[in-house]
């Protein structure tokens, strides 16, 4: 067994790049051109304004991934608690001199770019969460104690997003956390207690909603109450899927979308001017596409040999997931509208970037699946 100190590659590039998982990139790929023929369409059969911003920003995103995925796994271990901070910083800065748009202050304007810092700290957290378990052995996992530090990790990020308002981010960071700590070892009883702690603090919460996120409630209790004004987007959103039938209207040939009844096809309600277009056949392939991203990722996570690359991996493959099951259920009436888009296909410059920089620290773990790290040393072993 050969002995590295910490910073020291135990693989040259070449051979970082002969262990790329190749089909799981080409998955993501094939998945990304889905999206710039649905923007195409969206258009009108224009490749401006959304499918070229898009392809750009896949090919700017798929460079920095690849990137991503050669660094050492041990250099996001050192550099974890920095990338989580600068990402909280970003979160208070949205706060100071946030960008206002669509009625919520999200954004922070960076030069000539303009980032959405939520998303960044969807990676940053699973990379802060990741190292703080990986120092953390088992039995002190289950001290209940042990968890203020991570709990706070969460919190803290969490409601920053909420007064932005962002109710389905938050959520998701909230969730995506959750897969970590239980990956981590946490036990059910303690989810358990959370959840019943939640519920219980609803009739609270629910008084801190903004009017238009209790709107988005009540509409998804009952979307024929108003069916022109709050209830408007999601039956037709359910128009479209239905119109679709087995096979679909055709490429470009939605009635729903291109005669302006469906709301932001280009973003959030994108899944159902697939499914008009394309039909059930069209969805249930995209669907597949999906399946097996999450599976690859899953599959990576739990064979890495080093504890901070799983959670990273388990981290980051679930944040996708949520991306994936939060749209699709929303736009599918199955719960209220909360502005998530929908991974790889959707239009947007920082989400399309924030999967795709997750997306290599995943293949990164794939690459350094056999580095055995120390739990407090700096010291690595690689068989």
């Amino acid at each position: 067994m050969a002995r590295y100190r910490f910073g020291e590659p135990s693989l040259t590039t070449w051979q970082k790049l002969w262990h790329i998982n190749w089909v799981f990139v080409m998955m993501i790929t094939i998945t990304s051109c889905i999206g710039f023929g649905m923007l195409y369409s969206a258009a009108g059969g224009s490749i401006d304004p959304w499918a070229s911003r898009q392809m750009t920003r896949f090919g700017i995103g798929f460079v920095i991934m690849l990137v991503i995925a050669l660094v050492d796994i041990r250099i996001w271990l050192r550099y974890a608690y920095f990338i989580y901070l600068g990402g909280l910083l970003m979160l208070i800065a949205v706060e100071v001199a946030g960008t206002i748009g669509m009625g919520a202050q999200r954004w922070i304007s960076i030069g000539v770019v303009t980032v959405q810092p939520s998303e960044v700290m969807k990676i940053a957290m699973v990379l802060a969460l990741a190292r703080y378990f990986h120092s953390t052995r088992t039995e002190e996992v289950h001290n209940p104690f042990r968890l203020l530090i991570p709990l706070m990790l969460v919190a803290v990020p969490a409601g920053l997003v909420l007064r932005q308002p962002d109710l389905g981010t938050a959520v998701m960071l909230v969730l995506g956390s959750g897969a970590i700590f239980f990956a981590a070892g946490v036990r059910m009883w303690k989810f358990g207690l959370v959840l019943a702690l939640a519920i219980a603090a609803l009739p609270v919460g629910w008084q801190f909603l903004h009017t238009y996120q209790k709107q988005r409630v009540l509409t998804f209790l009952n979307p024929e109450q108003d069916p022109l004004g709050s209830g408007y987007h999601i039956i037709q959103s359910k128009i479209a899927l239905g119109s679709g039938g087995l096979f679909g209207k055709g490429f470009m040939q939605g009635t729903q979308s291109h005669l302006s009844f469906l709301p932001e096809m280009q973003t959030d309600f994108i899944f159902t001017m697939l499914a008009e277009e394309l039909g059930m056949v069209g969805a249930i392939a995209l669907l597949t596409f999906y399946v097996i991203i999450l599976i690859y990722g899953f599959v990576i996570s739990v064979s890495c040999r080093n504890q901070f690359g799983r959670l990273v991996g388990i981290g980051i493959t679930t944040t996708f997931f949520l991306y994936v099951f939060i749209n699709i259920a929303m736009v599918t009436g199955l719960i209220p509208v909360v502005g998530v888009p929908l991974p790889l296909i959707s239009y947007g410059g920082t989400a399309m970037l924030t999967l795709l920089i997750g997306f290599g620290l995943l293949i990164g773990t794939h690459i350094h699946r056999e580095t055995m790290i120390g739990r407090r040393s700096t010291t690595i072993d690689a068989s």
